[in-house]
């Protein structure tokens, strides 16, 4: 009797532990499926989109030769982040990565929102990058 509660507990444990992974393999799997249609080249890189609690990162990646063209984040100098809201600073960052694509000489873009939701801070970056100039 008693090991078969012990059991029982073992399975329930087993069952919270896969549904505390599910959010993440959840978007690792959304992740997947967009990195399948959007490819970066050297003429046509890739917006690729890091969000996390407090920062939000930006890059845009040749795919093709494995290079960083450009990146931008919440984190670098020339983006001020006292008093003004998370969605603001990434629309800062979305202007900043536009702005150093188009010094660099690319104006067409593929958005990869990796496996976020288009939506509030994502959203935000992709229109500072639209305003910047570039074009996706």
């Amino acid at each position: 009797m008693l090991e078969n509660k012990f059991v029982e507990k073992q399975g329930s444990l087993h069952k919270l532990f896969i549904m505390s992974l599910s959010k993440i393999n959840k978007r690792n799997r959304i992740k997947k499926r967009i990195r399948q249609h959007v490819l970066g080249s050297k003429s046509r890189p890739r917006l690729s989109v890091f969000r996390s609690n407090n920062e939000i990162y930006a890059q845009l990646v040749d795919d093709v030769n494995g290079k960083t063209l450009a990146s931008a984040s919440s984190r670098d100098k020339d983006i001020k982040s006292d008093s003004i809201t998370r969605i603001q600073v990434s629309k800062l960052v979305g202007l900043s990565i536009g702005k150093k694509a188009i010094k660099a000489g690319i104006e067409k873009i593929g958005f990869d929102r990796g496996g976020y939701l288009y939506h509030g801070r994502v959203r935000s970056l992709a229109e500072g990058a639209r305003e910047a100039g570039l074009k996706f």
